[in-house]
């Protein structure tokens, strides 16, 4: 049926089709969308505040903006001032209701983020995960009081919880001004909601963005004067083991040559940009791409290292991202003889310094007075 309809159709029609059947759905999506903020701004449905100041760290558009690196990168910044507190949804783990991370738990009981999260910093923070994040604020504050600071990860659209400061992140090649309501487009929301962030991140940028670019950008977001615009870019570090192994063979991309191969892993919401960093080095790559949060399987393995081994490269090796890595370490079916040849990059969000610098602005949100 699909040949036949790009056989009588081409490009632009198939598009057209296509915009017209989504269309209603999108408008009901709005209306769901409306109803339920309308509720929220005349108090039928109810804000929750916490005495303990509250950040939100989220999104108006589907996966792929960089929250984890940004929650991240908070964490690292703040993490030696302020007692800490994480709280996710925990999206795609297989547990439910509120769980208290500890080492003993795995990313199928909290989800591949917030099990990211808790390991690199393991001992500084605590962090846990429930799906009623009012539920979840409570626990954490019962089980651990000594906590100051709370980061909801993933949290805009939960107006449950009324935040101290609300952050909201928009990927630079994907503006939000240009987007559409799903399922037409990736907003959950329409574009102008942005204007309930008291910071909006534009994450993902080029390392050479230039002050023109940022201009342009600040004008079609079109934001009030009271937020604050910051613009991050995504840094890589050297490659990793996935598993512990005797003798690293891959210390860094830039010590292989056009004759080597790297066979690119992804199960992520936007592989575009990692894709493009692997393709900035003298390698041949290849990549195999799964949809976000892939549960990867036995077969899937199998796949994997029957392609792995039909290519050729003097040196090849498996490189695949740090989310990844976590459902990968933690997956008995790769194979134990292929472990030495299999690698995550680690990654980092910066927000760039301009005339305001971010972490000082978030600390001058987190401690002012608040006026109710």
């Amino acid at each position: 049926m699909k040949d036949f309809i790009s056989k009588i159709l081409n490009k632009e029609q198939r598009k057209n089709v296509v915009e017209a059947i989504l269309t209603p759905f999108s408008w009901l999506y709005g209306a769901g969308v409306w109803l339920r903020n309308t509720a929220f701004n005349i108090g039928i449905l109810k804000q929750e505040s916490f005495e303990v100041p509250v950040v939100s760290v989220g999104n108006i558009t589907v996966g792929g903006t960089g929250k984890t690196p940004h929650v991240e990168y908070i964490v690292e910044e703040l993490c030696q001032r302020y007692h800490i507190g994480v709280l996710s949804r925990g999206y795609k783990r297989q547990t439910k209701g509120f769980i208290m991370a500890r080492e003993t738990l795995g990313p199928k009981d909290l989800g591949d983020e917030p099990y990211q999260i808790y390991h690199k910093f393991l001992g500084l923070i605590t962090l846990a995960v429930c799906e009623d994040r009012r539920t979840g604020i409570r626990e954490m504050l019962k089980i651990d009081p000594k906590i100051n600071l709370i980061l909801l990860d993933d949290a805009f659209q939960h107006r449950y919880v009324k935040p101290k400061v609300n952050i909201v992140l928009v990927d630079y090649s994907r503006p939000p001004y240009t987007d559409r309501l799903l399922p037409l487009g990736t907003l959950r929301e329409p574009f102008r909601h942005i204007l309930k962030a008291d910071m909006v991140i534009v994450t993902k940028c080029p390392h050479d963005i230039s002050p023109l670019d940022m201009k342009l950008c600040h004008k079609n977001l079109d934001l009030y004067p009271s937020q604050q615009l910051f613009f991050s870019r995504i840094e890589y570090a050297y490659p990793k083991p996935v598993f512990p192994v005797p003798e690293v063979l891959l210390e860094n991309l830039s010590f292989l040559g056009p004759n080597d191969l790297i066979l690119g892993l992804t199960g992520i919401a936007n592989q575009r940009p990692f894709v493009k960093y692997l393709r900035s080095f003298n390698a041949q790559v290849k990549v195999i791409h799964y949809d976000d949060h892939h549960d990867y399987t036995r077969e899937d393995f199998k796949y994997i290292i029957k392609i792995f081994n039909e290519l050729q490269g003097t040196r090849k090796f498996i490189v695949t991202t740090e989310k990844d890595a976590v459902r990968i370490l933690n997956n008995p079916y790769f194979p134990l003889d292929m472990r030495s040849y299999i690698y995550f990059v680690p990654i980092r969000g910066r927000v760039n310094v301009s005339e305001l610098d971010f972490i000082e602005a978030l600390e001058a949100k987190i401690n002012a007075q608040t006026t109710e």
